[in-house]
């Protein structure tokens, strides 16, 4: 993708590779969404291949002066962004954090409500980035704006489920490749770094950049609205944070079988 692209994307010096929490249904709904992206990915693909580079993004990702001088004929630039991606590194980094927080989600509300807060996430995440800069002609693009609102969904539904973390160089040489925290430090931890982030881009170029606005208001948004979609379902929290320790490998069996 050009520079000129605002790219919603989750980026972490501590990566989250899995959580211990397990679901008792199929997560059908996230499997469909992590599809959609990728295949929306592939026709993007396509498409550039065949020389259309020069409207893809321009003519389906969110402008936010396109959308605020005409919102009925650019309304449906919200969700064709929400499944838009720049590049397989900005795909894989939105899908790893949905595959690892989304089946919680969706597992403690129920399929349907999933999939209507997970769009819903994604509007506010739209809503904050053209507040913040209503005039702006670059397009944004990406999924975390609406993975934000379930990352911050799922720290209210598990607070302390065990979430693993690569750890990065030089770290891991001192406390290994892995570590566990909770949710509430993770996610937490995320926002903290994207209100920073965003704060201090306040004013100064947005070309090529990071949609923290878009961040902030997706997990703004997944945690006002979680409640309201929890409404009358049973509150389940199978995964509880046992300490500030490396996992043992019994404890990461689970995950390893997640990923097989």
């Amino acid at each position: 993708m050009s520079d000129g692209v605002i790219r919603a994307t989750f980026g972490a010096s501590m990566l989250p590779i899995g959580d211990r929490n397990p679901t008792r249904t199929t997560p059908f709904v996230n499997y469909a969404l992590i599809a959609l992206n990728v295949a929306f990915f592939v026709w993007e693909y396509v498409v550039m291949l065949g020389g259309g580079e020069s409207w893809l993004v321009p003519g389906y990702g969110l402008v936010p002066s396109r959308l605020s001088n005409d919102p009925g004929g650019e309304l449906f630039t919200v969700f064709t962004s929400m499944f838009m991606h720049g590049g397989l590194g900005h795909l894989a980094g939105n899908m790893l954090f949905l595959y690892i927080f989304g089946d919680n989600v969706e597992d403690s509300v129920g399929h349907g409500r999933y999939a209507a807060f997970y769009v819903f996430a994604g509007i506010g995440a739209a809503a904050a980035q053209i507040v913040v800069d209503p005039s702006s002609p670059v397009p944004m693009v990406g999924a975390s704006g609406a993975i934000a609102g379930v990352l911050g969904a799922y720290m209210v539904l598990h607070p302390s489920a065990p979430i693993t973390i690569l750890v990065p160089p030089p770290l891991m040489f001192f406390i290994g490749f892995f570590i566990e925290l909770p949710a509430w430090i993770v996610a937490g931890g995320w926002f903290a770094w994207q209100l920073m982030s965003g704060v201090g881009s306040l004013g100064s170029a947005q070309s090529g950049g990071v949609a923290f606005f878009a961040h902030i208001g997706g997990f703004v948004a997944g945690l006002l609205l979680i409640r309201p979609f929890h409404f009358g379902r049973e509150r389940v929290d199978r995964g509880r944070w046992s300490g500030w320790r490396p996992p043992s490998r019994a404890e990461r069996r689970p995950l390893e079988r997640r990923w097989h």
